[in-house]
Order: C-alpha cells, then structure tokens, then sequence
C-alpha cells in the first residue's frame, strides 16, 4: 500500500476557520481561494468514514437530542395549548351534553312561540350548531395571510385569542340568557379561532424548528388536537360536566387555555423567518435562533435564510390565485388539497362528532357509551404520541400510505361487523375494536403530516397563501362531513363506511405513487423532488442546467474560482 507523503492529512482531520463542521484537504498555507474550492470539491466527492458522517453534515454526536432546546419546548406546548388544543376540545365537547342542549333549545322556543319546536327543525338547529363551526374555520381561513403579514406568527396567535374569549362567553352564557343563538354564534367565532390557528401554529413551528426535528415538532399540532378530543370527552362524563346544570361550564373551559397562552407566549420570540424575510431584523433573528436552539453560535442557520432571503429580495408574498396558477408548486398544491381532502372525508370526523349513535347502532347499552367514547380520546393521543416519536425514523410517506391503508381495511371490517351485530352479543364490541383500530390508524400520521407537509413544499413567499389554500380545503370538507354524514348513515346504514374507506384506498394510492420523502430535506430538496413531474426547475436546476448548456454550446465558462467561491457563500452544496 503506498504511503502518504508527510503534508497529507485525512479529509476530515483539518476544520476550515469560521464554519463548524466544514472539513478541508490541505495545507495550512493555503489561501482562502484555495481553502473554498478544496470545500466544494470535498463536499462532492469526498467519501467519509460512518463514524464521522455527522462530522460532514455539521451536527456533532448526540446533537440530534440537544435539538430540544427548552423553549423550542415550551414554545411549542405552549402554541399548541392555546390553539391546536382548542379545536380538538371543540370538537368533542358538544358531543356529551347533546340531549341537554336539545332540550335546552326545545325550551326557548316554546317560550317564545308557545309551542314545541317540531323535529325537522330541532335538527336543522343542531346540525347548523354542529358545522357552523366549520365555517368559522373557512373564514378564519381567509383571514390568515393579511393577519400574519402585519403582526407576524406570535402575535396573531395571541391576537387570535380574542377570538376564543369572546367565544368562550357567548356559549358559556347562552342557557342563563335564554338564547341559543348565543351558542350557534359561539360555535362560529370559535371556529374562526380554529381556522386561524390551525394555519400560523404550523407555520410558526416549521419556522422555528432545526429540520432534523421539524417532523416530531410539526407533530405537537396533532398531539394537543387529540389531547382537546379527550380532554372534552373526560369533562362531558355525567360525573363531572355532563349534565343538565353544568354543560355550559363545558365551553367555559375554553378560558383555562387562553390564559395560559396570553401569559407565556409573549417571552418567547418571534420566528427568525418572519424577522428576516418581512422585517429585515437579522440582529432580531440571531437571538431569536439562540433563544430556540439553546446555543450562541447560530451564523450557519442565519447564513441558510439569508441566503434564501436574497434569492427572494425581490419577490413579494404570493397570492392564492399566484400559487394555484405558478408552474413550479402545481404538484406540491395538488398533494396539499388531496392530502387535506383525505384528513377529513376519511370519515374521523363522522365518528367524533356522532360518536355515541355509531356506539349506540353497533349494540352498546346506552349507560356505558360515555366511557367508550372516552376510550377513543385515549387511543388519539397515544397514536399521536406514537406517530411523534418515530416520524424522524419512518419518514412521512410510510406514515400516511400505512395510516389510510389500515384505516380503509377497518372500515371494511366494520361493515361486516354493524351487519352481522345481530348474530352473536360479542359482534358488537368487535366493531368497536374497528373504530379503536381506525383512530389510531388515523393519528398515527394522516392526523397530523398534512400539516407538516404544507409548511415543507412551500417557500416563505408562498407559505400563507399555501396554507389559505390547505385551511380552505380542510374546512370545506370538515363541514361537509358534519352536514352530510347524519343523511348518509340514513340513506346507507351500514355500508355507510364503505364511502371513506373508498377515500383511504384513493389517499393511499395516490400518495404512493406521487409524494416524494421529505424527511430531513430543505426546500430546495424537496422543490427538485418535484421538478420532473411540474416540468419545471427550481432556481438551482435552472443554473446548473444554464451552464451545462454553456458547455455545450462552446460558451466559455466563469471563472471557476470565483463560481466555487460564490458556491461556498450560498450553501447550496
């Protein structure tokens, strides 16, 4: 084996000045010139050995758990409390007290017209009480991209619980005042609440959030929407807020999380993104970035958004119309408005919001439903839990094709169970070992990855109209499901499941075949990811395809030291 002459030094024995994990072959004695082309050239050809690849990528051994700072932490719990948290337990709150609100609504109108409300319009109430929460949520929707251009992520989640206050007092008081359209309004400004932070709370944990964790953080949303379901069905028992007396103490809950959040999130900072992109604060930036990721050095991740930042400069945000239109994100907004479709018509909302008639059509006794509704919350969480911590090791496409896969099974099995409950006494609880199996199928990735996937496909410019687009589909469909499901159970009985397990089959296979990994990814990454089926490159491809051309057409080409150089300075490597 020939031996090395005495100069020669390993290629990951000799750290190049002013970049930490940046690796050079060399002489001390290089100049700087030299030092930027042995990078790029190590950088693209160099092989490293297993045990020092996190040398390469810049993160030391055991980085990955110091990724956790504290108030990364707390920023995200604290978030998600106050607003992911709010729109699970509205969804499962009013699903306890129902029999008491219907009375409830019996009453006023017999007060006011001297007679008994008729059926037809008892449930033409409770279904607008139902879904008008979903077009709160559209609404809140449209809201999003004006809000968080002028007050930011931070603050529009504080603003945003304005909100939930005024909610909170409208359904709270409804029955001492006698009117329930105070509890219908209610349900509205609470899904305007809902609409508003299902779109910034994603958006500022992916901006706040180092990419080697951004899966398991972009997880919380889910996480605290089930801990919100289960939450709401633990209080509606009948041994504590489920009943006659106390159901609008229910909606006065809602207040214990506002506060929280008014009262925390104020010291944290504000997404170093957001500072960049819109504010042009870099020195705002550098302590928002130390703050979040617990270290002082944060040159390399201020260096990656600035140089993004410039690629930007002169784009402004994106409209709605924009993006849906622009070539370049044509399968990235396809995915999104699928992939949204499917989190909602994949019939987990069917089952929360008429939990206890499923219960009730599948033969369990009456007494006994609260506490297996209240087994659904709890598997919820622990799926969501589940999905969190092995999202950064599975990856997303596993994740969601296997979550709507399992869940298109068990809806075929329940089926089988809801018309066979007849036949044997234990038939029943088998279809509720289906519904059990189907949750967690669906929170252990179709539950939360939409989310996560709308803040990985877009750049800054694009992400509010992106996520406009997303809240849009999510809601639409969110309020069709309440609307429609009652009238389909009717109409189909039964084989009413065999509807979403044909959408889990259409999600699944549509993903497989169409949605690239984005784990650990840039944008940039992922952009090229797509570029071959949107027939259109992102900014990079462009240029290396420029100067392939350039090649080929016998153009000459820059000065090499120079392109290496501003090659080094971009980070695209």
């Amino acid at each position: 084996m020939p031996q090395q002459s005495p100069g020669w030094k390993a290629p990951w024995a000799e750290p190049a000045s002013g970049r930490a994990g940046r690796w050079v072959v060399g002489k001390q004695d290089m100049d700087s010139q030299e030092q930027s082309s042995a990078a790029v050239a190590r950088d693209l050809s160099c092989p490293v050995p297993p045990e020092c690849v996190h040398l390469r990528s810049g993160t030391p051994l055991g980085r990955r758990r110091k990724d956790w700072s504290c108030s990364l932490v707390v920023a995200s719990l604290v978030g998600a409390f106050g607003s992911s948290f709010l729109y699970g337990y509205n969804l499962s709150a009013v699903n306890a007290p129902t029999p008491y609100i219907k009375t409830f609504y019996n009453e006023s109108w017999e007060r006011r017209h001297g007679h008994r409300i008729d059926l037809d319009t008892l449930t033409l109430l409770w279904s607008v009480t139902v879904s008008i929460f979903a077009i709160g949520g559209l609404v809140g929707t449209f809201l999003v991209k004006l809000i968080v251009k002028v007050l930011g992520r931070k603050f529009t989640l504080l603003v945003n619980n304005g909100f939930a206050i005024s909610a909170t007092l409208l359904m709270a008081c409804s029955l001492h005042a006698g009117a329930f359209e105070m509890l219908i309004l209610g349900r509205f400004i609470m899904g305007v609440d809902g609409g508003i932070a299902l779109s910034v709370l994603p958006m500022y944990l992916s901006e706040i959030s180092p990419k080697e964790i951004r899966g398991s953080l972009g997880q919380v949303t889910a996480i605290f929407i089930c801990i919100g379901v289960f939450t709401g069905q633990l209080l509606g028992l009948p041994e504590l807020l489920g009943k006659e007396s106390t159901w609008p103490y229910l909606f006065g809950v809602i207040a214990i999380p506002v506060l929280v959040q008014l009262v925390s999130l104020p010291f944290l900072p504000e997404s170093p993104r957001y500072l960049i992109f819109e504010k042009h604060d870099q020195a705002g930036a550098e302590k928002a970035f130390q703050t979040f990721l617990g270290k002082e050095d944060v040159s390399q991740e201020v260096e990656e958004v600035l140089a993004e930042s410039s690629e930007q400069r002169s784009s402004r945000l994106v409209s709605v119309l924009e993006l849906l239109r622009s070539p370049s994100v044509r399968w990235q907004v396809i995915t999104v408005v699928i992939t949204m479709a499917c989190y909602q018509l994949c019939g987990l909302n069917a089952i929360w919001f008429y939990t206890n008639s499923i219960f009730g059509k599948a033969g369990i006794p009456p007494e006994k439903i609260p506490y297996i509704t209240l087994s659904t919350g709890g598997i919820e969480t622990l799926a969501a839990i589940f999905s969190g911590l092995v999202i950064e090791r599975m990856g997303r496409r596993p994740l969601l094709i296997g979550g709507f896969g399992l869940m298109t099974l068990f809806f075929g099995i329940l089926t089988v169970t809801l018309m066979l409950q007849d036949h044997a006494p234990w038939i029943p609880y088998l279809s509720v070992v289906c519904i059990l199996a189907i949750i967690a199928a669906f929170c252990s990735g179709p539950g939360g990855i939409p989310f996560i996937l709308t803040g990985e496909f877009f750049q800054q410019s694009q992400r509010p109209a992106a996520y406009t687009v997303a809240g849009t589909i999510n809601w639409l469909s969110n309020f069709a499901v309440g609307l429609l499901f009652p009238f389909i159970q009717k109409s189909l009985d039964a084989y009413c499941f065999l509807v979403f397990a044909t959408v889990c089959l259409a999600g699944a296979l549509y993903l497989y075949f169409f949605l690239p990994e984005t784990k650990n990814k840039t944008h940039a990454e992922i952009s090229q990811a797509f570029a071959k089926r949107n027939k259109a490159y992102p900014p990079e491809k462009q240029i290396d395809s420029a100067v392939t051309d350039d090649k080929t057409n016998g153009r000459p080409e820059p000065d090499s030291s120079s392109t290496l150089e501003n090659y080094v300075k971009k980070r695209i490597v």
